[in-house]
């Protein structure tokens, strides 16, 4: 038997449903992110090394400022999403995982045409935000551990570097499996000091060789 925990979902069905609703709607405009990216999108902000001003991640969700039908809708949206994102940031505080709103597989599919695939764009969207942040600690380390998020995202996928990881489908399919404990594993990065070496004993000097004494 396992160990690890199962993946949590971050909001109720029926909030995804609205969110995804609204999202879909032609009152946000058409480059904004969906439902998925947006998920991945808010998953990413939750890890951050740093928070980011709401007006800052809003604005980069709807690219734009969407068309609310009134105050009340608008606050329940906003609300949603940053419950989303509180949500994410609990779950992942008590060790848990945070379960994406689509199935995590390729199907043999390529990832970037995937509903995963998504979810990954939206979650690097979420680190080029503030990407100086995220690479500013251990910097090999981080990249090693977004590697799965930017294959899988379909964004890199002209990067000579890409070609080999991408080729390797049943790699690409454990990783998408994988992305809920990676997320984990980013967190923790970020916030669990790296264990410092234990300070080496200080050699006592000879006796009656202080200060003062031997020589004269």
């Amino acid at each position: 038997m396992s160990d690890t925990p199962l993946p949590q979902p971050l909001l109720e069905d029926d909030e995804l449903e609205r969110l995804d609703d609204f999202l879909d709607s032609e009152r946000v405009d058409p480059d904004a992110l969906d439902l998925i990216s947006a998920h991945g999108f808010l998953v990413a902000l939750a890890v951050a090394p740093r928070e980011v001003e709401p007006a800052v991640w809003v604005a980069e969700l709807f690219h734009g400022e969407p068309a609310f039908a009134d105050d009340a809708q608008r606050s329940e949206i906003l609300a949603l999403l940053e419950r989303l994102r509180t949500n994410a940031i609990a779950t992942l505080e008590q060790g848990g995982l945070p379960e994406p709103p689509c199935e995590a597989t390729l199907d043999g599919l390529p990832a970037e045409e995937t509903p995963i695939g998504d979810w990954c764009a939206g979650f690097m969207e979420g680190v080029f935000l503030d990407e100086a942040a995220w690479f500013e600690q251990d910097e090999e380390t981080v990249a090693t551990l977004l590697l799965p998020f930017m294959a899988l995202s379909g964004l890199f996928d002209d990067e000579p570097d890409m070609a080999e990881f991408l080729a390797d489908g049943p790699r690409l399919e454990a990783l998408a499996a994988q992305l809920p404990e990676l997320v984990l594993d980013l967190y923790l990065h970020y916030r669990v000091p790296p264990e410092t070496p234990k300070p080496t004993p200080r050699k006592k000097k000879p006796a009656g060789r202080g200060p003062g004494k031997g020589k004269r």
